[in-house]
């Protein structure tokens, strides 16, 4: 079992709900990632028969940073780092010059690219009907297993609750997440479960854990997961990050 190192409970949660954030349901302007609805003020549109995408939003719903200073926009994410400029069809990707299908412009402070070129920087498939945009990432692989979904499960005094977490990009952002934050090797409770048990000094009770599900909605055993161990004798708790066989 592995302390995460630094991060607590609160920026697990944070960082849950802040990858889905703009992700919930609601399909106010028909964009679609990894079969989730995207909340954006700025809507797809067609300009000389290609569709045009606002680049903020679904470039930051697949997890990559963006930045526009000075009539230009930087986008990166892991090894991939893109320039352009509004009205100007060449862009630069990796110190390399690639030209545009249709030339980046600004409209009510937003910039609009190519939808293929998402799909030719992101290495995804998308597809625009109808007004409606969809992209799909590839999906998270684990030792070899495709990941279907992030199961959240959180237990409280008068019950508890179990969501997934979807969305292919958000589930690889929350595994990076917790692979890059797990510390030194600490010894387990000697006892802990989902209950308070108050007869028993130095135990604890677990209030949440993150499992990571497969296609088949089992469990993946030998992977990351998390839990949150809560003393009811002491006011401190252990953010863990266990690797389960």
């Amino acid at each position: 079992m592995n302390k995460i190192k630094v991060m607590s409970s609160l920026v697990l949660a944070v960082s849950l709900s802040a990858s889905a954030v703009t992700a919930y349901a609601g399909d106010n302007h028909s964009i679609r990632i990894d079969g989730v609805s995207v909340v954006s003020d700025a809507k797809p549109e067609v300009r000389n028969s290609h569709a045009m995408v606002p680049l903020r939003v679904v470039s930051e719903n697949l997890r990559a940073a963006v930045d526009w200073s000075k009539s230009a926009v930087t986008i990166k994410k892991d090894n991939i780092n893109v320039t352009m400029k509004s009205n100007n069809s060449a862009a630069t990707k990796n110190d390399a010059t690639i030209q545009l299908d249709v030339q980046p412009y600004v409209k009510n402070n937003r910039i609009y690219v190519p939808l293929r070129f998402i799909a030719e920087t992101f290495n995804c498939k998308v597809n625009y009907m109808d007004g409606a945009v969809t992209v799909d990432t590839l999906p998270l692989i684990i030792a070899g297993v495709q990941v279907k979904t992030l199961q959240q499960e959180y237990h409280m005094t008068m019950g508890g609750v179990v969501r997934q977490i979807n969305g292919n990009a958000i589930d690889s952002a929350i595994y990076e997440f917790l692979v890059n934050n797990k510390g030194a090797k600490v010894a387990a409770p000697a006892s802990y479960s989902w209950s308070v048990n108050i007869d028993v000094p130095g135990s604890y009770y677990k209030n949440a854990q993150y499992d990571f599900l497969d296609t088949k909605n089992k469990i993946m055993t030998g992977v990351v997961s998390s839990a949150l161990l809560l003393s009811p004798l002491a006011a401190h708790a252990k953010e863990t990050v266990s690797l389960k066989g």
